[in-house]
């Protein structure tokens, strides 16, 4: 009888390998060339380290991880199987052995492969066809550099996930690191958990004490996890960016220190500038120093122009430096490389005509105004007039005056509550003014970046009272003491506000008229609705109102930055819920809920407490409900008009006539959404100019508009439903290469729970919203319960839920569970049917479950004779370590006279397509089991034979996309650099300083020596980079690994004696 397996041979091992390692059995997951090779200088010749990722296959530690030193690791042992299965030691059923070929098949992916997609089949969510762009196109990048750029609710998370999916499958990315919006890092951490399998941590103040208590104060929180999550706003401190330099090398080298980088919402670390020429943010400045170490990069954001070139193009330098500079234009085809933009108003219909997005309705709830409220806002105009003509001339003092009004104006428009709090703060500072004389006098520079701090804290109790208090307080070093007219009408504004607070004003009241009705204070209602505010106290003011007015506690939520994060889950989980789940039908949210968090699934009415007075985040708030996945026909969306709207004409600058203005603001936001990125300041200036009492005028503010729209455009030209077809053809066609369909996955999972727990599925009825076959989970036991109860248990009831493998089944939070590739408990099943491969070499508990041979019935005339077909795996790594192909392949030929007859590929897979899951009779298992020996030694080298064959034409091809990634860079750094020796020509660009701020000419003058410094760069770039690419690809070396065995015999033959 032919050997099952070789002895353990010592070397290193190849991606997928059986190692023994510490006297325990591991598969070798990823295999990396060390940099350095050996501790001593003088060693020259010593050998290269390899850098080995290690995942246990035993059944107490399955999903356990270990990375070594390959050649430092005493005892290592690396066992080879070089020969094919042996039928002598048994016959699975087909089933079992076509899972087992099914996992091995799946797992062999590729860097250098472009075609096949797998990160969408292993996602839990519907993939809409617009949605696989970004992936295709990273499949076709050496380096993965895209700004997604898509409207709001397409799905640009779902975009990012599925690109980071493929890039990690294909060994192109471990490390990862999200940067985004702090009220998104536990949306992004559960995203890429249920929908990818991928799993995160939070960075923050939080973790490094843990960490610290648990492994001692010099922990690097950087370098613990492999994918990390965190917020920009913590991540632009200095104590977080000084524990990131110590990791970072001074320059960027290879390896590079994070393999993928991912910023949410990029346009908020774009440069700002509310002047002439962008200035970078210390948001900016965190990015900028983060960039470089990362090897792929993805940009998130609806709004990534804001209308400055040079805050744009800093953006796209970020995103990819060796195509981009920050204040050279870039092209249309450039940017077309790099940027994925799609609006809604672009996609076409679904195939039956239907839209693939609800339809928009601006509506408003008209308000009659008080005499008390109108007479507030007449003493709030008095005080701000009366305090411009008390600063005069002096620019900070003006700057200090105009920030008190338009923060008390907005605080009056949200409510009493608001308004209480921040004239009593007001009142305050201003008096200790009095008995503490200002020494020194505050600059508009100290000021502006204080009146900042207060938007951004706007939402946090702790965070805005400090802000605000900071900001008041600069105010008064700023400004001249109050005279004593205008400590009276402060007084007098302060008693109505503490009054009013107690009470329904006209605001509320109307509110109650069109809420009532929705949902009933005291009936039944499945109906939901969102309230957005922009500040914490009137938030809870609206609660404890709501309440008073019948509403019961427990029909109402509140979502709100520094909220605790296990309430803010609870209330996400319930208010997307099905009703029926949940009471809950009004949330008051603040704009915390206003960025990346999706709450369309059960409502589709957004009503605007106040009209924020930048654009931006009122698109943000109706981008909640008005995005992928909502159900209703129609998004109601609501603001607030004063009386007679449509038909008075108010007195100029009365209460009425202001918010009639913030009326005509939004209906030109939802008429230039595309534009918002760029045109939102110039909206966002005219509110603040009328708000100050100036003189305002929307001609001109929308030929500026205008101007700025055009420079910002950031339209693709091309056929758009042709590019959905393409993506739609090659994601079918990936699919049928892999044969990945809801049946085979369900018959892996199957297959491997019966290997390893005899267990099995439990077949259920499905809910009324699913038409898919659905299943109850068997108990499992260790690590495979952790895995089998991910995600299961629904997050408002608790109970378990139901699981299905068909992923267009489900669509939204429901009552199943989809299992993909990516789901824990799938990757748990893959991984023991893989290891398979190596079983017989193991030895004691968990040795081999399966045989892999077996023997099929193949129905119809197509074979006369039985056919034998090897099945085998081919892994060609880099010289550093790379994976760059794998593929299971097959040899084969029909047994004609007890002899193997060579049959072509072609044949090979019609004989293998036309075989059925039926087993052949046992007597002729036993007579094609003793015709083995005969056949073993010829099918072995025909398997051989086809992967050498294969071996080299992969090398050939390995050597031509070397080639052409190398052309491609040095093409791409050629064309920056003649873009930079032209925008340096332009002599007017960089003369015009005189017109600038003085921050302003600083990041100019830094701006143009960045552009001299790079241009000296780019020649050594392109040779270091043309040399890491070589790298990549150098010295392909091929292993052949048999697989399995299958008989395929014809049914006369095969159905007799039994």
């Amino acid at each position: 009888m032919t050997s099952v397996a070789s002895e353990p041979a010592v070397g290193v091992p190849a991606p997928g390998q059986l190692v023994t390692v510490r006297n325990r059995q591991w598969i070798a997951s990823d295999v990396a060339r060390g940099d350095v090779l050996s501790s001593d200088p003088g060693a020259l010749t010593a050998r290269a380290t390899h850098l080995v990722t290690l995942i246990s296959i035993e059944d107490d530690a399955r999903e356990e991880e270990l990375r070594v030193v390959w050649e430092l690791e005493p005892g290592a042992l690396v066992h080879d199987s070089a020969v094919l299965p042996d039928p002598a030691h048994g016959f699975d059923d087909p089933t079992e052995l076509a899972a087992f070929l099914h996992a091995v098949r799946w797992g062999a992916i590729a860097s250098a492969d472009t075609t096949a997609l797998q990160a969408p089949f292993r996602s839990g969510i519907q993939i809409e066809d617009y949605q696989l762009d970004p992936v295709v196109r990273a499949l076709s990048m050496p380096r993965t550099n895209l700004l997604i750029a898509d409207d709001v609710g397409l799905g640009k998370t779902i975009e990012a996930g599925l690109v980071m999916q493929e890039l990690m499958l294909r060994h192109r990315a471990r490390t990862m690191l999200i940067v985004c919006p702090a009220g998104l890092t536990l949306q992004w951490k559960d995203e890429m958990r249920d929908k990818f399998g991928l799993d995160f941590r939070i960075v923050d103040a939080e973790l490094l004490r843990q960490l610290r208590r648990q492994q001692g104060l010099y922990v690097n929180p950087w370098t613990h996890y492999p994918r990390l999550i965190v917020s920009v706003d913590w991540f632009k401190r200095e104590r977080p960016r000084r524990l990131l330099r110590e990791i970072l090398p001074s320059t960027p080298r290879y390896p590079r220190a994070f393999d993928l980088l991912v910023v949410d919402e990029v346009h908020t670390c774009a440069p700002g500038g509310r002047g002439k020429y962008a200035v970078d943010s210390l948001r900016t400045k965190a990015i900028r120093e983060l960039a470089p170490h990362c090897e792929h990069r993805l940009f998130l954001s609806a709004t990534p122009h804001n209308g400055y070139l040079e805050s744009f193009t800093a953006l796209l330098e970020l995103l990819d430096d060796h195509r981009f500079q920050r204040g050279v234009r870039p092209t249309d085809e450039q940017l077309a490389r790099v940027m994925v933009r799609r609006l809604k108003s672009e996609l076409p219909p679904r195939w039956d005509g239907t839209p693939r997005f609800s339809a928009r309705r601006l509506d408003y709830i008209e308000v009659d105004y008080s005499e008390p409220e109108r007479r507030a806002h007449e003493l709030l105009a008095s005080y701000a007039r009366s305090r411009r003509d008390t600063v005069g001339a002096d620019k900070a003092a003006r700057t200090a005056a105009d920030f008190v009004t338009t923060l008390l104006k907005r605080r009056l428009f949200s409510s009493p509550t608001a308004f209480a709090n921040t004239i009593a703060v007001h009142q305050k500072t201003m008096r200790d003014r009095e008995n503490t004389p200002v020494r020194v006098a505050t600059t508009e520079r100290v000021l502006v970046p204080l009146f900042e701090r207060v938007d951004e804290t706007a939402e946090d109790d702790q965070a805005y009272a400090e802000a605000e208090a900071e900001a008041l307080t600069a105010v008064r070093h700023a400004a001249p003491a109050l005279s004593t007219e205008e400590k009276a009408v402060l007084a007098q504004l302060g008693r109505w506000a503490e009054d009013a607070r107690d009470r329904t004003d006209a605001k509320f009241a109307a509110l109650r008229t069109w809420l009532d009705p929705i949902v009933p204070p005291k009936g039944e209602s499945a109906e939901r609705v969102i309230i957005f505010t922009e500040y914490r106290d009137t938030q809870r003011w609206l609660y404890e109102r709501l309440m008073a007015a019948g509403y019961p506690k427990e029909r109402l939520a509140l979502l709100y930055g520094g909220q605790d994060r296990d309430e803010r889950e609870r209330v996400k989980n319930v208010f997307t819920a099905d009703p029926d789940l949940d009471p809950v039908r009004v949330l008051v949210a603040t704009d915390a809920a206003s960025e990346g968090i999706n709450l369309q699934w059960y409502c589709h009415r957004v009503l605007h407490w106040e009209i924020p007075w930048n654009p931006n985040r009122l698109e943000q708030r109706n981008g909640r409900v008005d995005r992928h996945g909502q159900r209703a026909p129609e998004v109601e969306v609501r603001h607030f008009v004063p009386a007679g709207w449509q038909t008075q004409t108010f007195g100029e600058g009365s209460l009425e006539d202001e918010l009639a203005f913030l009326r005509i603001a939004v209906e030109k936001v939802d008429k230039i959404r595309t534009d918002l990125g760029s045109a939102g300041e110039v909206i966002s200036a005219q509110v603040e100019r009328k708000m100050l009492g100036r003189q305002t005028e929307w001609q001109t503010a929308d030929a500026e508009i205008g101007r700025r729209a055009s420079r910002a455009r950031l339209k693709v030209d091309r056929d758009l439903a042709r590019e959905l077809e393409r993506l739609t053809e090659q994601l079918a066609r990936s699919r049928t290469e892999l044969d990945l369909k809801p049946s085979t996955v369900e018959q892996v999972v199957r297959i491997a729970l019966k290997l390893a727990h005899r267990k099995d599925l439990t077949p259920a009825t499905a809910p009324s919203t699913v038409d898919a076959k659905v299943f109850r989970l068997p108990e499992l036991p260790g690590a495979w319960a952790a895995a089998r109860n991910d995600g299961l248990n629904d997050p408002v009831t608790g109970a378990e839920r139901l699981v299905t493998f068909d992923q267009a089944a489900v669509s939204g939070p429901g009552d199943v569970v989809v299992l993909h590739l990516g789901h824990r408990l799938v990757q748990m099943c893959l991984r023991l049917l893989r290891a398979e491969l190596w079983a017989q070499a193991r030895t004691g508990h968990g040795a081999a479950k399966l045989h892999r041979v077996t023997a099929r019935v193949v129905p119809g005339d197509l074979l006369r004779v039985p056919a034998v077909v090897a099945h085998g795996r081919v892994v060609v790594t880099g010289a550093e370590g790379t994976r760059l192909h794998e593929e299971v392949m097959t040899a084969g030929g029909l047994i004609e006279q007890g002899k193997l007859s060579r049959g072509n590929a072609d044949e090979v897979a019609a004989w293998l397509a036309a075989a059925s899951d039926e087993p052949v009779a046992e007597t002729v298992r036993q007579r094609l089991a003793a015709l083995w020996p005969g056949l073993a030694d010829p099918l072995g080298r025909l398997l051989r034979r086809r992967a050498v064959d294969r071996t080299r034409s992969m090398e050939a091809l390995l050597r031509n996309r070397c080639d052409e990634e190398v052309a491609a860079v040095e093409a791409v750094l050629g064309e920056l650099e003649r873009n930079i020796r032209a925008a340096l020509h332009d002599t007017e660009q960089w003369q015009q300083a005189s017109l600038f701020e003085l921050d302003e000419r600083e990041q100019l003058r830094t701006d143009h020596e960045a552009l001299l410094n790079r241009l000296d760069t780019i020649p050594d770039q392109v040779e270091a980079e043309a040399d890491a690419l070589r790298r990549r690809y150098a010295d392909p070396t091929a292993r052949r690994f048999p697989a399995a065995v299958e008989f395929l015999v014809p049914a006369a033959i095969g159905r007799a004696g039994r």
